[in-house]
């Protein structure tokens, strides 16, 4: 029985190893993080289209390179839309600015949203619970005369959930799932910055950066500098690799046109269409957007309340609705009420992980976005699980960056526009500039944990008085003021005229 025991132990040992070794694959030479120096940076390549523009970092920076990741920032002008693609990795995506449609095609999912053509003149004929509630509440602009014969003339069409998206949200994309995003607002361009986990086990090309276009054409690229600010050098590893030098292309024009309208059934000429050369890029002009089929604004409040998905109506959740196809994959961050830290005097930080956007278990990635008032301070702290992959949305600040062994490799002001990365481990702090300091982190795991040194939940204060004055050679006394002097604060700290305490 002890022997049968000890084997099941041994079993269970060899499993749990195996599991661990598929999330965390091992890195190259050339990916490892021996990281003398951190630098923010801009993109350093621009893509432009004729209805906006997609910038890229270097992933051949160190940082990037330690982090596996490619960082992507794309502009969609009004009344345009980024044409479907998708990509070997899941990414995770945040709004900073605008709002507009995305459509996102997942594998073996049905499509649930449908239209039909409208033989009546005149207006189209509503439902009774269509109709319930939408006098007198806000419309976005596109939604103005949704009703009028909107359909009409139009073929019946299905396709996939379509979501509203907007400033502030956070949207997960897993692998390989086909996605587009529109932006007809008409009054201001769409701004989304996206990280791509290439370290993901579900990649298994190389550690290059991809996209599959299903659609459009590739312009001339045009090249920035790596940094804004003048006389700054370029860290080694910055410049690009001519082979690495991101290429996209149209998948269809690589097909035979015959064999193409087989496998399609529709005619060769339809497929010639698709294959022609392209050059409006990938993000395209387009009208008539306003007829893509999705529930008014007003509905989909009313269904779900418009805050963190919980049902309204029909009881409660069984646990059953929300399957593969049907989970949500996207949360807005810039409510208050969503904080998960708050401090009146220091600023907010709000954490989406996997608990909160279940869909994040399939990608092991999460993000955090956080808001410092001016001169105000985070906590010195470390992440215990994955990579902080860090863009600046507003603001400024100064960060310091410490290594393993005792050195700062970073201590640089950042700036609107500005991404750097902090790596696991690694011991990080900011303090905002007089015009505050907002930020997201993008991080390389679906179940962060942020372990700061000071506050009433650090590392300081969980450590005996005895501990602290041999490890300082300090006093009791001010080993009793450095644990307890941060009073009631814990990760986020109120700039220092505006604490309390004896400093």
């Amino acid at each position: 029985m002890g022997a049968l025991k000890l084997l099941l132990a041994l079993f269970l040992t060899v499993f749990v190893s195996a599991a661990i070794g598929l999330r965390t694959p091992q890195l190259s030479q050339s990916q490892q993080c021996r990281l003398q120096r951190l630098t923010s940076s801009q993109p350093s390549q621009r893509f432009e289209s004729e209805g906006g523009h997609f910038e890229l970092w270097n992933q051949n920076e160190q940082q990037f390179q330690c982090a596996g990741v490619a960082p992507i920032r794309v502009t969609i002008r009004p009344n345009s839309v980024h044409l479907p693609s998708y990509h070997p990795t899941p990414k995770l995506v945040y709004v900073v600015q605008g709002r507009g449609l995305m459509g996102l095609h997942v594998p073996g999912c049905a499509e649930t949203f449908s239209s039909y053509s409208q033989q009546q003149q005149g207006q189209q004929q509503q439902q009774p619970w269509e109709q319930q509630g939408q006098q007198g509440q806000e419309q976005y602009p596109w939604e103005q005369g949704q009703g009028q014969g909107q359909f009409q003339g139009q073929q019946s069409d299905q396709n996939q959930k379509v979501r509203y998206i907007r400033q502030g949200d956070v949207i997960a994309i897993p692998a390989g799932a086909a996605h587009w995003c529109a932006n007809h607002d008409n009054q201001q361009n769409l701004v989304v910055v996206s990280v791509n986990d290439l370290n993901h086990v579900q990649n298994q090309l190389d550690q290059n950066l991809r996209v599959f276009y299903i659609g459009g054409g590739q312009q001339q690229q045009q090249f920035g500098q790596q940094r804004g600010q003048q006389g700054q050098q370029q860290q080694p590893g910055q410049q690009w690799q001519g082979q690495q030098q991101p290429q996209f292309g149209n998948i269809v024009r690589g097909f035979d046109s015959e064999l193409l309208a087989e496998a399609m059934n529709v005619p060769v000429d339809t497929i010639r269409k698709m294959q022609r050369e392209d050059e409006r890029g990938f993000i395209v002009r387009a009208q008539g957007l306003e007829r893509i089929i999705r529930p008014t604004k007003q509905e989909e409040q009313q269904q779900w309340g418009g805050q963190g998905g919980q049902q309204q109506q029909g009881g409660q959740d069984n646990g059953l609705e929300e399957s593969y196809c049907t989970l949500k994959i996207h949360t807005n961050v810039d409510q208050f009420g969503e904080a998960d830290v708050y401090t009146r005097q220091a600023g907010r930080l709000t954490v989406v992980d996997r608990h909160k956007l279940p869909f994040l278990n399939y990608m092991d990635m999460s993000l955090e976005k956080g808001q410092l008032h001016p001169n105000a301070l985070i906590s010195p702290h470390w992440t215990k699980t994955g990579h902080s992959i860090i863009y600046v949305v507003r603001g400024d600040a100064q960060v310091e960056t410490v290594n393993y062994n005792g050195q700062a490799i970073m201590n640089d002001r950042v700036n609107q526009g500005d991404m750097f990365v902090v790596p696991q481990f690694f011991v990080s702090t900011f303090r905002a500039g007089q015009n505050g300091f907002e930020w997201v982190a993008i991080k390389t795991t679906g179940n962060p944990k942020l372990n700061p040194v000071s506050g009433y939940t650090s590392t300081i204060r969980a450590l005996p008085l005895d501990v602290l004055t041999h490890s300082y050679q300090i006093s009791p006394a001010d080993a009793q003021q450095l644990k307890l002097n941060s009073g009631g604060h814990s990760i986020l700290l109120p700039s220092s005229q505006s604490r309390q305490g004896p400093y």
